[in-house]
């Protein structure tokens, strides 16, 4: 099987390159990949009939992934593409120590702005 990569530079506003992000899978290799990992770690059944978003299954491999995983994840779907997860992870799908670990890893090599801390529920009710 032949895999294809797709190089992603990170891009100033005068056009210049400023630094490298990495490869990424390009070809159907990535699906099978992220659905490899849902059967890994995502072993209990989505609600609804719905199955479990690749957003879903990305964010539970950020979480509980081996390191071989996680760089297979960052090779697959991209570094750009893991920072979208964590500025869009719902409460409880990345914890505190794997947050910590991301946050480090994708702020060092994009600069993006990843918040502190995870995303928390709240659960103030409305007054009238």
């Amino acid at each position: 099987m032949r895999i294809a990569y797709e190089e992603i530079w990170a891009v100033v506003e005068n056009g210049h390159q400023i630094g490298y992000y990495g490869s990424m899978i390009t070809n159907d290799t990535s699906k099978e990949t992220i659905a490899e990992f849902g059967r890994k770690y995502l072993w209990w059944e989505p609600v609804g009939d719905q199955p479990h978003s690749e957003d879903r299954i990305i964010a539970q491999t950020m979480n509980l992934g081996t390191y071989d995983d996680i760089l297979l994840l960052e090779q697959t779907v991209g570094r750009p593409r893991l920072v979208e997860i964590m500025l869009h992870a719902e409460p409880g799908w990345i914890n505190d120590r794997s947050w910590e670990f991301w946050r480090g890893r994708l702020s060092l090599a994009t600069g993006a702005a990843i918040p502190n801390g995870t995303p928390r529920r709240a659960f103030h009710a409305a007054m009238p």
